[in-house]
């Protein structure tokens, strides 16, 4: 669980931004996200491998690019 405490003469704003930041770092979110629905691991070995081909025709398209 993330947690943030008041520093001395810190407003609230930016209270909320270091809070923010931290739960963007502990990666909670995007698990929520992931989570919210149920994902047969077959589903999910193919939106991998997707993602992978996806990944390797970018690193391509920019190393040539040079």
């Amino acid at each position: 669980m993330t947690a943030v405490v008041l520093r001395p003469n810190e407003s609230q704003d930016q209270l909320l931004k270091r809070f923010r930041k931290k739960v963007v770092k502990s990666g909670v979110l995007s698990t929520v996200r992931r989570k919210r629905w149920f994902i047969s691991k077959s589903e999910l070995r193919r939106v991998e491998k997707k993602k992978a081909i996806r990944r390797i025709k970018r690193r391509q398209f920019t190393h040539t690019g040079e």
